[in-house]
């Protein structure tokens, strides 16, 4: 099941599985309770939560994208064996946009700065380790606690940080 981001949260968008579309005899779509709805309450629905994005400050939703590529790279980093080349493509796509916004994010900015420095550095400990033939599990567990642990990027505490 798919998912739209809006302002409120994640709205669900299904689709039949295993489909490219619904049955011939079917409703186009389902709410997220499971119901069937028509395409005109689809529609609403559809333009309910365009005015509710349109209606949030472009920063808060672009930052929003942010953490997500945060979090898709947190989750390659932490596979076992962590998936490297995914996760440098999530960090390098996460890295323009901070980088390449820098002083246009808002309140989000330093704390995704402060995420991408720590998945950056996350990586290249795993990485390095993977290279070396070393232990990747003991060095997965530290290098994905700095990056996705007390650290996370979001919760704004000053002095969160684990180095004494």
């Amino acid at each position: 099941m798919s998912s739209l981001w809006t302002p409120d949260g994640e709205r669900p968008v299904a689709r039949p599985s295993g489909t490219s579309g619904p049955p011939p005899d079917a409703p186009s779509a389902l709410d997220p309770d499971g119901d069937r709805i028509d395409d005109d309450a689809l529609a609403d629905q559809v333009e309910a939560m365009r005015a509710e994005l349109a209606a949030a400050p472009v920063e808060v939703v672009v930052a929003n994208h942010c953490y997500g590529l945060f979090e898709l790279a947190a989750v390659y980093l932490s596979q076992q064996p962590p998936l490297v080349d995914q996760a440098r493509l999530a960090i390098d796509a996460l890295g323009c946009l901070v980088d390449g916004l820098e002083g246009r994010l808002g309140e989000g900015e330093g704390p995704l700065k402060e995420g991408l420095t720590n998945l950056r550095l996350a990586y290249v400990q795993i990485d390095g380790a993977q290279r070396a033939g070393a232990d990747v599990d003991s060095v997965v567990g530290v290098a994905t606690d700095t990056a996705s642990g007390d650290d996370e990027p979001g919760d704004g505490e000053p002095g969160d940080d684990d180095h004494g």
